[in-house]
């Protein structure tokens, strides 16, 4: 038999493309971020109510969740390069549109429209990166590079709105997507080619309905629960998503052509890596929100200072993602990416021992924690993608992207509410006004308090937000075991990267490492 044909390798003209795709992977998720810091100027400049003011910060990634799977299908459909144009105009007309809202009504409804664009962007970008790089070696490293451009705009937000603040107003934070989504409008048409899946027939239209009649009220269940609880809203919209979702799921068992194969989790590999990849993002979600709720509340820095002090963490990821691919060529993903998650366990075992004072030692577990993800989101994003047929890869980036933002929603939701019930029961009863329920009405009731008495609530506050943080980090610190043991039992038997294909039958486990489109 033959040896099968090399895939091509890419030239200058895919990695100048690859510039071109990560510009706005970065500025999908600093968007995320960016407008925590302008919450005060943008409640005095438009008066929002309470759940207004809650909606503009969370209906970009509402609308972007529900969207994904099917804008990643569409793109197998109609033309993935086609859906990336689509949605970079859609995200830079929005974004000055909501620069400058007059009211909190059109800025939620920008913001809205932002979501939309993001979710044609997002996953076209994975996608496309599958088509421009066929060599296994550097579909890895520009997938590697794919990731850290995830976590380095999530890590960015708070700095680059802190710096935008200083100077500007509060719309400067948004504008920054208009110019990016030019550029990828002019440049991507020369550099980033057009691929369509062969024989896609026009989308399903009832399937794209469920799949946002589902996603839509699971993720706005969660983001319920992470801020209010318990309540029978989150329980209720959440469980009419996932009635929606089983409903999904038998349509496109039944369907010839569905817009999500959802046969592709019978794959081993596909569905294990998603399972690191979901374990992991809980753990870093929930945390990473106290930790930075810790650098302002408790230890009294600035949002730029907090950002300065992210910052070398984000960088650390960058080169431990873009380092995972390399590592993986010379030893099994599993391995490597179970050595990323024990890295994060050391991590989260670290800030268990963080006290009220311990702003060092708080920093040392996050710069032990926030690098040890990286190999996790590098390289399980390279095995969901390289799994799938590459007329599926849209749909497979989809799901990876989807998984990501709903772990970082269940992390906020389940640790972040672990982290208010200790709060909670280590506040004494009768707390003067909201001190009882979280640490910033603890210091909004300080400010009306003799000094005395303002710095013993505020001590104590700062106590019990700590404890909280111990242990959520406990709680993360068993996730991301999980995701350790996980890619060790399901992964383990993937190859390195760029190791031959063995003859066929040679088990499902090894066809990750195919080259895609060969």
């Amino acid at each position: 038999m033959s040896s099968p044909v090399p895939a091509p390798r890419a030239g200058a003209k895919e990695w100048l493309g690859l510039a071109v795709l990560l510009l706005p992977t970065i500025l999908l998720f600093l968007a995320m971020t960016v407008l925590f810091l302008a919450t005060p100027q943008i409640a005095a400049d438009l008066k929002p109510g309470s759940g207004q003011l809650l909606w503009i910060n969370d209906v970009y990634g509402l609308v972007m969740a529900g969207l994904l799977v099917a804008m990643g299908t569409l793109g197998d459909r109609i033309g993935r390069r086609r859906v990336l144009l689509f949605g970079a105009a859609v995200f830079g007309a929005a974004s000055a549109a909501a620069a400058f809202a007059p009211d909190a009504g059109l800025l939620i409804a920008a913001r809205a429209a932002m979501g939309v664009g993001a979710a044609g962007v997002m996953p076209s970008t994975l996608s496309l990166i599958s088509n421009m790089f066929q060599d296994g070696r550097q579909r890895g490293t520009a997938i590697g590079m794919w990731a850290a451009s995830v976590s380095v705009g999530v890590a960015i937000g708070p700095l680059v709105g802190g710096l935008l603040l200083e100077s500007f107003w509060w719309g400067a934070a948004l504008l920054i997507g208009v110019p990016v989504m030019a550029l990828v409008l002019i440049a991507a048409p020369v550099l980033v080619p057009e691929y369509r899946a062969p024989g896609a027939g026009a989308p399903d239209v009832p399937s794209v309905l469920l799949s946002m009649a589902s996603l839509l009220p699971i993720v706005y269940g969660i983001k319920e629960f992470a801020k209010h609880g318990p309540t029978a809203v989150a329980f209720g919209t959440a469980g009419v998503g996932l009635l929606l979702s089983v409903v999904f799921v038998r349509r496109q068992l039944r369907l010839a052509m569905p817009l999500l194969d959802v046969r592709l989790f019978a794959d081993r590999t596909f569905s294990g890596a998603l399972g690191v990849f979901l374990s992991s993002s809980i753990a870093l979600g929930g945390v990473y929100l106290l930790f930075t709720q810790y650098l302002q509340l408790v230890a009294g820095l600035s949002p730029l200072e907090s950002g300065l002090w992210i910052l070398p963490a984000a960088l650390a990821l960058v080169a431990v993602s873009t380092l995972s691919p390399r590592i993986a060529r010379r030893v099994r993903p599993a391995y490597a990416v179970a050595g990323g998650a024990l890295l994060s366990v050391s991590g989260y075992l670290v800030l268990t021992q963080v006290e009220a004072g311990g702003l060092l030692l708080l920093i040392v577990g996050f710069y032990l924690l926030y690098p040890g993800v990286a190999p996790s989101m590098a390289l399980t994003t390279d095995l969901v993608i390289g799994s799938a047929p590459p007329e599926k890869a849209g749909a497979a980036s989809a799901v990876n992207t989807t998984a990501s933002d709903l772990g970082v929603s269940l992390g906020i939701a389940v640790l972040g509410s672990i982290g208010t019930a200790v709060y909670r029961a280590q506040m004494p009863d009768g707390a003067p006004g909201a001190a009882g329920d979280t640490l910033p009405g603890a210091l909004d009731a300080a400010e009306g308090l003799p000094a005395d008495q303002a710095s013993a609530l505020t001590d104590q506050a700062g106590a019990a937000f700590t404890a909280g943080l111990n242990t959520a980090a406990g709680g993360a610190a068993l996730l991301a075991a999980l995701a350790a043991v996980l890619a060790v039992t399901l992964l383990r038997r993937v190859p390195p990267t760029g190791t031959p294909a063995p003859p066929a039958g040679g088990g499902e486990e090894e066809r990750e490492e195919e080259p895609v489109g060969s």
